[in-house]
């Protein structure tokens, strides 16, 4: 169990001690202010909603969403530091519910303890619980990070009582940023005359993750000689790509390359190669990955992937989660092996998933718009006599069960979001929305 300010004899500074030269340069390298954080600016910058809470000088119970390396953990520390309130961290992996009551009857005499817990998604639900009633009387703020999705991973009852925040993966500029101001700013580094001649290995390696970016910059600095005329270490694609081969690790189901195979897994299903798919399943499970977590992923894939060119898929997808939930393995390998033949097979579209992703892109870029009078309930007299829900046309009173009348906000009148794909199964679609919209929607 780690802890911080919370079990010492006198009030310390959440953030840790300066790392030692010995640590790894993502260690080195971590934040220490809100000013020196990178990315999540829809949530720490002038305008972020964390950034507002803060300015208010309060924080409720939060879970921090996001894929590994884009700052959780970091965040959380500098968000009690701002606050200057007592901090105390868990690790779901280590932790017991013991720990758990220990803090929080620890904390009935430290208001304000804000309790961080990593990698939450491993608390069991026993350990969960345990959190209910602090966090509820606000004896703890609790900050929980997680790599999944909190919907399946923590318990609803602790859920309605944290606001989830998702962290974005961090973009190209953030990342190469890091990689720059590490070379300048970081003791040891900047001993070294290094030029990073090419980025685009350290970032497609990198994934992303901050973290195993920095780890991977300083690896691959060690260990390429400088230039014997100029003193100049040039950083290239090729040397990073043979120098990270060299130091790929086996998968480890709790590690960085565990979603370095997941990434390979999905990505084979979309690309339609059943064979290529089963090798990357098989690594997963003789890495002893939680076989739930496998079929969840599935699930997602068949409607982010495959949707309507074959609905059939998200119901074989969903069958398959219900199945190795009760069978565990080893037997879930074999149906997990059908599912995963099935959904590399099929024929593929992404149409739905790209419907709901520009709509509420719109939804967020323009507001929500007025919803027409004909389409509004009308549970009062003031709001009949005010015309809601007249002139709405019930479809099943017309021929074919359709009448063609306006559903969206005027503003909005014709507007596409949703466009078949190019398979059977979704050209019938478009036929069909031919046949009754005619050349509303352009299809």
């Amino acid at each position: 169990m780690t802890t911080g300010s919370l079990f010492d004899p006198v009030p310390t500074p959440t953030q840790p001690a300066k790392p030692s030269q010995n640590a790894p340069l993502a260690e080195r390298r971590r934040p220490h202010t809100l000013a020196e954080y990178a990315g999540q600016q829809h949530l720490v910058g002038p305008e972020g909603v964390l950034r507002r809470y803060l300015a208010g000088g309060r924080l409720p119970s939060i879970v921090l969403w996001g894929p590994p390396g884009v700052g959780k953990t970091t965040l959380a520390h500098l968000l009690a530091d701002e606050l200057k309130q007592p901090f105390v961290a868990l690790s779901a992996i280590n932790a017991g519910v013991k720990d758990v009551r220990e803090v929080i009857e620890k904390a009935k005499s430290r208001p304000g303890t804000v309790l961080f817990i990593d990698e939450i998604h491993r608390f069991s639900k026993s350990q969960q619980d345990a959190l209910l009633g602090a966090v509820e009387r606000g004896v703890v703020t609790l900050i929980g990070a997680t790599t999944e999705n909190p919907s399946f991973e923590v318990i609803p009852a602790l859920l309605s009582r944290a606001q989830v925040y998702v962290l974005e993966p961090l973009s190209k500029e953030v990342l190469t940023g890091l990689v720059d101001k590490a070379l300048v700013e970081d003791e040891i580094l900047q001993r070294k005359n290094v030029r990073v001649a090419e980025y685009n290995a350290l970032l497609t390696i990198s994934g992303g993750d901050a973290r195993k970016l920095l780890n991977l910059l300083e690896i691959v600095v060690e260990a390429s000689p400088a230039d014997a005329k100029t003193g100049e270490t040039v950083i290239t694609d090729a040397i990073v790509q043979e120098l990270a081969q060299q130091h790929l690790a086996r998968y480890d189901k709790g590690g960085e390359m565990h979603y370095d195979v997941i990434s390979a897994f999905i990505k084979s299903i979309r690309g339609s190669d059943p064979n290529a798919a089963l090798y990357w399943l098989a690594v997963m499970l003789e890495g002893g990955e939680d076989v739930k977590f496998i079929a969840r992923r599935l699930l997602i894939l068949a409607s982010e992937d495959i949707g309507n060119a074959n609905p059939n898929a998200l119901m074989l997808a969903q069958s398959c989660f219900q199945a190795v939930t009760v069978i565990g393995l080893p037997e879930s390998d074999i149906i997990l092996g059908q599912t995963v033949v099935y959904l590399a097979t099929s024929v593929k579209s992404n149409a739905s998933y790209k419907g709901i992703r520009e709509a509420r892109a719109l939804v967020r870029e323009q507001g929500v718009q007025p919803v027409p009078i004909p389409l509004r309930n009308a549970p009062t007299r003031l709001m009949k006599q005010l015309g809601y829900g007249q002139q709405y046309q019930y479809s099943h009173d017309y021929e074919g069960n359709f009448a063609p009348q306006e559903f969206l906000p005027e503003a909005l009148s014709g507007t596409r979001f949703y466009d078949p794909g190019h398979n059977a199964s979704e050209q019938k679609l478009r036929e069909r929305l031919r046949q009754w919209w005619g050349a509303k929607y352009e299809y």
